[in-house]
């Protein structure tokens, strides 16, 4: 189960990822309408439910009883990861 729970906080943190780089590209984005941030960051957004979907359904897959703290692992470390980059780009402020 311990296993499970590492997998599944690896996999919560590397679906904030796509997000951290939508974030910097719309920085990158100069002549861009508000349409062009948004459709970039909603296209992260939606690569970051992939990824994190994809894993639990392999996770599902392999090892059904493992299921449960794999995605609650997942999540948990999802919005952790998100807390702490929204408070370091506050601090960094």
């Amino acid at each position: 189960m311990v296993l499970a729970i590492v997998l599944g906080a690896v996999a919560g943190m590397v679906g904030f990822a796509p997000l951290v780089f939508g974030l910097h590209r719309v920085k990158s984005m100069t002549d861009a309408g508000n349409f062009g941030h948004m459709g970039v960051l909603m296209v992260c957004l939606l690569i970051s439910f992939v990824l994190m979907f994809a894993a639990a359904i392999l996770c599902i897959s392999l090892a059904r009883e493992l299921a449960l703290p794999f995605v609650l692992s997942e999540a948990v470390a999802l919005s952790l990861t998100a807390i702490a980059f929204g408070v370091s780009k506050l601090v960094r402020k």
